[in-house]
């Protein structure tokens, strides 16, 4: 009898290959409404489903970038990493991104492990400082902990974490100065990032960590630069931007600013590697009517004519200074500018980002190759027949005399 019952149990959960497709369906069909009955509603559907396939994002300041990130900012729902050298940008950048959101109606946070934000600068850059949530850790884990938290709360947009070089191990704290703690913020973050990524996709929280870059030693081939806190952040983050100060801008002697170039190392939601450079202005943030005017110009939505530019027909500045204080004055103008290149961006994205040509040197086919050198050869015997030429002329004239 016993035999018999556990006969009938082997066949009730046998795995039997469906081959009608009534019955595929049927199969398909129960599978999908016991998935739903044990982990809920909407846990398994169809791709195409979905209500909105379209990824919001929250624009960055600046317009370029923007259009290099393919979607019109940086993508909510998702991880982000923003890395580079010291004074390369980095917090201006993410705090421009958060007076942005501001601007929307989202809420934001700002998890400040380096213990170094200036609130009044955060003010220049547009930041609310009065609605903008601020926590300064402890360590590591108390950042992160602090981190899923507001995740977990649902009714926080945009969270910034900075930086992930300053994530310090509660162990590491407590331990002594000389303590080696191998590997220990690497496995901090790759734990945290394991709890962190389904929830930050279903509370649809747009989660920007901050990072330094470190060298390899000993590497003799390839780029020695690194990140700190692992390989986990690499993978688990759908945009990584690599930040860095090409230049400086001068008003005379004095320095008011850096040129940056931004470039778009990692985009799961568009095409990488693309690149953008825009000013950022001492004091002030991104220099965000200068590049409209920039990128306007090379569209043809404003027009220059010897030092002169021209928006619709009427002359708006001689020089690109008195231009750029007129559009400053003017912001609805600038609103619909912006507003047409981005419209204009999203129907050929190619338009506006160009992808930079190659620098190198060109390869030559070899019958071309083989012609110069025979006429390197050929300059060469003759130089060698007018250099005997010469000898042949100063012996006759030393005989004579």
């Amino acid at each position: 009898m016993a035999s018999e019952k556990k006969s009938n149990k082997n066949t009730k959960n046998a795995v039997v290959k469906q081959t009608d497709p009534e019955q595929r369906q049927k199969a398909l069909a129960a599978a999908l409404a016991q998935i739903e009955k044990q982990f809920g509603k909407g846990s398994i559907m169809k791709l195409g489903q979905t209500e909105n396939l379209d990824i919001e994002a929250v624009s960055t300041g600046s317009i370029g970038l923007d259009m290099a990130l393919g979607i019109g900012g940086l993508p909510m729902g998702r991880i982000v990493e923003i890395f580079g050298p010291e004074s390369s940008g980095k917090t201006t950048l993410t705090l421009s991104t958060v007076a942005q959101a501001q601007k929307t109606g989202k809420t934001c946070a700002f998890i400040d492990a380096e213990h170094a934000l200036d609130p009044v600068y955060a003010q220049k850059l547009g930041v609310n400082t009065d609605d903008l949530l601020i926590s300064q850790p402890d360590n590591g884990e108390q950042a992160l902990e602090i981190c899923d938290a507001l995740v977990r709360s649902g009714a926080v947009d945009v969270i910034i974490v900075d930086s992930v070089a300053a994530l310090t191990p509660k162990a590491e704290i407590e331990g002594d100065m000389g303590d080696s703690h191998m590997g220990l913020q690497a496995r901090l973050m790759s734990q945290a990032l394991r709890k962190l990524t389904a929830n930050i996709k279903t509370t649809n929280c747009l989660v920007i960590f901050i990072n330094q870059i470190r060298m390899k030693i000993g590497v003799m081939f390839g780029n020695p630069e690194t990140t700190t806190g692992g390989n986990a952040l690499k993978f688990y983050s759908s945009v990584r931007l690599d930040i860095r100060r090409s230049g400086v801008v001068k008003d005379g002697d004095n320095i008011i600013g850096s040129e940056t170039k931004v470039k778009v190392v990692k985009n799961k939601v568009a095409p990488p590697f693309r690149e953008v450079n825009f000013d950022i202005m001492y004091g002030e943030g991104i220099a965000r009517i200068n590049e409209l005017l920039i990128l306007a110009e090379k569209q043809g939505f404003i027009k220059k004519s010897g030092a002169w530019f021209s928006y619709e027909g009427e002359k708006i500045g001689q020089g690109k200074n008195n231009a750029i204080k007129w559009l400053a004055e003017h912001p609805e103008i600038t609103t619909k500018i912006e507003a047409e290149l981005r419209e204009l961006f999203m129907k050929n994205p190619n338009s506006i980002l160009a992808p930079s040509p190659k620098k190198g040197k060109k390869s030559k086919g070899k019958d071309v190759e083989e012609a110069e050198e025979i006429e390197e050869v050929e300059e060469f015997e003759d130089d060698a027949e007018e250099l005997d030429a010469d000898t042949d002329d100063f012996n006759e004239d030393e005989e004579e005399l």
